[in-house]
């Protein structure tokens, strides 16, 4: 029975506008009736398979079709744990996430290396492999305090810093105006620095260290000169370096910060490959694009770009005959590993091509998906 007064929602609609279909939403919708899951799973794609697929071509080394197969191997996997009732964060962020374990676990595999080649580079899935799984201890603290904020600050930080986009596009994957969305920005970024903080505090080896989790914090953010007993602390205590490494990114560079702490490897050409899809005006003052060095390159502005990267309903009709191929569990295992029985060509129809949402120039291999019939439709869950 419907409660007689239901909450109201976190991010009320601005007056006389409808806000549209949230990442939450659509999440939501998986457990929906065939046509709500299958339009839900389509926008998802608009709105996410082109980075997607760009962060598998960094992890593969290649921009070879395999990349392809990677990102949707990340989509059954990070859709199908959705539909299946887990809670998760940005839905970004968890996206890239899989693409890098799904690597990981390929390259680990005695056969599928035969058939994808790309993955034996040491650039690309060897390396990943050899690699220290897990985040390194200099980003610890920010990757749980990332962590430990709600999706929808997730969502704002990841999209307006790491991503490079201007505050419309974390606005319409939250489902609330631009200017409910920067306020609550200002107040994302205040949560992150307090997580930090709490947990440098909460994992701090030694009562010393515990001792100076605020005089390290406070002049870091003040800009001001750390006491000479912290400065004689951080000489003996690689920990609290850390520590005060990650806080000082808070005033230039927390692109950077976030991007080491979720993905790790390849975090810095995943930020080269970002470009600003909005005017510089229309950009957070402490964003990204208040700082163009920060992540190593210059970004080109463009306004016909950033009305192209809010196109996620074009191609829908395109995407519905290839967003079956996602979620259907008889297309791989909980591993991300293809099963033997699994066809990757486009045997009952042409290839389908993506809308390269905010991109020009030649088409890079993320751009396309391979068709499927609708019979597996009958897999999806719900």
């Amino acid at each position: 029975m419907q409660p007689p007064h239901p909450p109201p929602p976190p991010y009320p609609p601005r007056p006389g506008s409808t806000p549209g279909d949230s990442d939450r939403d659509l999440v939501a919708q998986l457990h929906g009736p065939g046509g709500d899951s299958h339009r839900a799973v389509a926008l998802l794609l608009a709105r996410h398979w082109r980075a997607t697929c760009d962060y598998a071509v960094i992890c593969l080394a290649s921009m070879s079709s395999s990349a392809q197969l990677v990102a949707t191997s990340a989509f059954s996997r990070v859709l199908g744990r959705l539909a299946g009732g887990a809670v998760g964060g940005a839905l970004r962020p968890q996206l890239l996430a899989a693409v890098r374990e799904t690597v990981r676990n390929w390259a680990a595999d005695d056969v599928i290396p035969i058939v994808l080649p790309e993955l034996r580079k040491p650039t690309g899935g060897r390396g990943l492999r050899a690699a220290m799984p897990g985040t390194p201890e200099r980003r610890q603290l920010a990757e749980r305090a990332f962590r430990a904020l709600p999706g929808s600050s997730q969502c704002l930080l990841w999209h307006t810093e790491v991503e490079a986009e201007p505050i419309n596009i974390p606005a319409s994957l939250l489902g609330v105006d631009t200017a409910t969305a920067s306020a609550a920005l200002v107040r994302a970024r205040a949560q992150f620095r307090v997580a930090c903080v709490r947990a440098h505090r909460e994992l701090a080896p030694t009562k010393e260290c515990r001792f100076y989790n605020r005089l390290l914090e406070i002049p870091v953010r003040r800009g001001g000169v750390l006491l000479p007993d912290v400065q004689r602390h951080l000489v003996g205590c690689r920990y609290c370096r850390h520590a005060a490494e990650q806080l000082s990114h808070f005033e230039d560079g927390l692109d950077a910060l976030l991007a080491e702490a979720v993905l790790g490897w390849g975090a810095r050409r995943y930020l080269d490959s970002r470009e600003v899809r909005g005017p510089a005006e229309e950009r957070p003052p402490t964003s990204r694009a208040a700082h163009p060095a920060a992540g190593g390159s210059q970004r080109t502005v463009s306004r016909g770009r950033r009305r192209k990267a809010l196109l996620v309903g074009v191609g829908l009709t395109a995407l519905a005959l290839v967003v079956t191929l996602l979620l259907a569990k008889n297309w791989c295992d909980d591993s991300g590993i293809p099963l033997p029985r699994a066809t990757w060509g486009a045997a009952d129809g042409p290839t389908t091509v993506m809308p390269a949402f905010g991109r020009s120039g030649p088409r890079r291999p993320g751009g396309t998906l391979p068709a499927v019939t609708s019979r597996i439709y009958d897999n999806f869950p719900g």
